[in-house]
């Protein structure tokens, strides 16, 4: 869990506005255990008296905890749960980042060079039969709509969360999907200009089969050569690798 006062010095602490300490004080007691996760978070009014504050001010402390998703309140009810941030909710975050620090398409792809042959040769070990049921299923969709005409870029994005899940490492799989979906705006652009589907099927059937029979080395070289292909495709498709990337497939779309 990520701290969310991070860098902070101590001139900073000092002049810290009140809800932010406590804020940081909550957090510090989460990630301790004194507040554990699925306990219910203390009233405003006890939190009020216990930090000498208004309970205004809790209020804004408790703002700002539950935009990190450490602390949620329960659908039709009042009270506050202390909760495991949901990936979606540190990937906001990480996105954000991204964004605002103007990291380029070329950049992505150097983490991405690294992150998926990895995913690949991890899932080869560590996959499920019920992992490897949902990446035979994309890729039978995959072809069905590749057949039909259909856009892929979707499938694509499923089928390398679906590697990355098999690997059973939620750390890997919250990376490798916070900055796929920040590079795919890049892949739809060469799918809609290149004839890629054949390919990208190829190379789909040749590492779920890799990962299926346990080959880690084989898993990896076919990721890697995938990876690879997109980067050519990028380069065929004429898309300039150092701009700055625009955001999430969600938002483009």
């Amino acid at each position: 869990m990520n701290d969310i006062f991070n860098g902070e010095t101590d001139a900073t602490t000092r002049s810290r506005p009140a809800f932010r300490s406590i804020a940081r004080e909550l957090e510090q007691q989460i990630l301790s255990g004194a507040l554990p996760v699925g306990s219910t978070l203390p009233s405003e009014t006890s939190l009020a008296d216990q930090f000498n504050v208004s309970r205004s001010t809790i209020r804004e402390a408790i703002r700002l905890l539950e935009q990190t998703g450490i602390i949620r309140r329960a659908e039709g009810r009042n009270k506050l749960r202390i909760t495991m941030p949901r990936a979606e909710d540190i990937g906001a975050r990480i996105k954000t980042a991204f964004l605002l620090q103007e990291t380029t398409f070329e950049q992505l792809w150097e983490v991405l060079t690294a992150i998926e042959p990895m995913c690949a040769a991890i899932a080869a070990t560590k996959s499920s039969p019920d992992d490897l049921e949902k990446i035979e299923d994309n890729l039978r969709r995959t072809e069905t709509a590749h057949a039909a005409g259909d856009d892929l870029v979707g499938l694509d994005v499923e089928f390398h969360n679906l590697v990355a899940a098999a690997t059973g490492n939620g750390a890997l799989q919250l990376s490798r999907e916070t900055v796929g979906e920040l590079f795919y705006p890049a892949f739809a652009q060469v799918m809609a200009r290149l004839n890629a589907g054949e390919r990208l099927i190829l190379a789909h059937r040749k590492i779920f089969d890799a990962i299926a029979s346990g080959d880690r080395g084989e898993a990896h070289s076919w990721m890697d050569r995938h990876i690879g292909d997109f980067q050519r495709g990028c380069d065929l498709a004429n898309l300039d690798f150092d701009a700055p990337i625009t955001g999430p497939m969600s938002e483009i779309s």
